[in-house]
């Protein structure tokens, strides 16, 4: 692994700017008035401390139409968030609390705005600025003098223009972007659709922009394929986990812990490699508190989340118990990117027992930082319990989840030692060590970290 140290202790909490701060839908809504909206995020900077993280995820902070992945200019902060000067006091601040900050690249496609795109419907096919793009030039002998080319786009939606990563400008523009916004106090990027661009495109650009920036992290969305591969091929740090994250709540849904098991093991095979991000809940999907059948079952998808190796992420509002259901329609997202209050302490007090769960395993994890690259071993998988060993050196833990409607009673196997020393105890969780440490026993639906 080649990521930059601070990464090892980090725990990152995800914001999603322009429906956190209640931001208008559309960028025609406010013209070029600037609504400075990102000292808002101030006040929950604390929170995010409060809470034990050690860095702010942002969404998509650049100029854009609608809702920032369609990014009109990279270089230009959307003025329904503010301007280049409040992004960089955020940054301050930020810094100010112990946190580091990574920002949201879209480097995949850009919005019909982006001005490039426009020069190039301008200038021509023979132009350099169609040169970005992968477009569809129509026959000029046509009787109607050939009409408007078409352009590739982003998943069928034509509002994103796919860039052509074959054009040097387009690498050079990306380099530019990243190390511009370095520069003024960003520590990482997150980049988006990472899995749609190809990965040898990131090498080049990546090294350069580490020349300058060397403590730089990089992290891929990539839903599925070749995790390792891509990190390999790419120089991205990471990409994120999305398979842990479908197997955590579809096995505890489906009481099929066979199904966590394959992706725990699955994940210890990526985790040899490179730490993934890991997360339960991020702006693309069902909130993790609407997806389970079973509320019982939140803390058992927080424990594995906050046990296994990666670096973890926590997307605001989970942390509350925040409901929230991903509709596969426009405007689907909605739900799962709503505005929050001006302040933390107007939040509802029932979500604080799930925040002062999440304290307490956030708390477990930054005591235990070798938890980020550690190994991980199943020791039982069977439908009602499973139990898995995290470990570094010396260093060991177990985590047991039950679904089961009755006790459950587990006995450690000898040799197995947890976190070094004997007798083992009960860190986090429903259960209990009894016999002398030598067995851990779980209430119905119960879960546990021993140690």
């Amino acid at each position: 692994m080649n990521e930059p140290d601070w990464v090892r202790h980090a725990v990152l909490w995800q914001v999603y700017p322009l429906g956190f701060l209640g931001a208008e839908p559309t960028r025609a809504e406010v013209g070029d008035e600037v609504r400075h909206r990102l000292a808002g995020l101030e006040p929950w900077l604390d929170h995010a401390v409060e809470l034990g993280a050690s860095g702010i995820l942002l969404g998509p902070v650049f100029d854009s139409r609608t809702h920032g992945y369609d990014t009109t200019d990279h270089l230009r902060v959307d003025p329904r968030l503010g301007d280049e000067e409040d992004l960089v006091a955020l940054f301050a601040a930020a810094h100010e609390r112990g946190l580091r900050v990574v920002l949201d690249g879209v480097f995949n496609h850009v919005g019909q705005d982006f001005a490039m795109f426009r020069r190039a419907l301008a200038d021509g096919p023979d132009s350099p600025a169609a040169r970005w793009f992968r477009l569809h030039w129509p026959d000029p002998q046509a009787p109607d003098g050939g009409g408007t080319p078409t352009h590739e786009d982003f998943e069928g939606h034509s509002a994103l223009v796919a860039l052509d990563h074959g054009e040097p400008a387009v690498a050079e523009h990306v380099e530019r972007v990243m190390t511009y916004w370095l520069d003024r106090g960003a520590d990482g990027w997150r980049l988006d659709a990472a899995y749609a661009v190809p990965p040898t495109f990131w090498k080049p650009v990546l090294d350069r922009v580490r020349a300058r920036h060397p403590d730089v992290y990089v992290v891929g969305e990539v839903i599925h394929g070749d995790y390792q591969g891509i990190v390999a091929s790419s120089g991205m740090d990471s990409v994120t986990q999305y398979e842990l994250w479908k197997a955590v709540w579809s096995a505890l849904n489906d009481r099929n812990l066979w199904e966590l098991d394959h992706a725990l093991r699955r994940h210890d095979e990526f985790s040899d490699a490179f730490a993934p991000l890991t997360f339960v809940g991020n702006h693309d999907v069902t909130r993790i508190a609407s997806r389970l059948t079973d509320p019982r079952h939140l803390d058992h998808a927080l424990a594995v989340l906050l046990t296994v190796p990666g670096t973890p992420c926590v997307y605001a509002g989970d942390e509350h118990g925040f409901a929230g259901v991903k509709e596969e329609r426009e405007g689907g997202d909605d739900a799962v990117r709503p505005a929050f209050p001006a302040s933390p302490a107007d939040l509802s007090p029932l979500g604080l027992p799930v925040f002062h769960r999440h304290q307490e395993l956030i708390g477990l994890r930054r005591r235990h930082p070798w938890l980020h690259d550690a190994r991980l071993e199943v020791l039982h998988v069977a439908d009602p319990l499973l139990v898995y060993r995290v470990s570094a050196g010396e260093e060991a833990l177990v985590v047991l989840l039950s679904t089961d409607d009755d006790e459950v009673r587990w006995g450690l196997p000898s040799g197995v030692p947890v976190a070094g020393h004997e007798p083992a105890t009960a860190l986090a969780g429903s259960g209990a060590v009894v016999d002398g440490g030598r067995t851990v026993v779980l209430p119905p639906h119960g879960w546990c970290v021993v140690g």
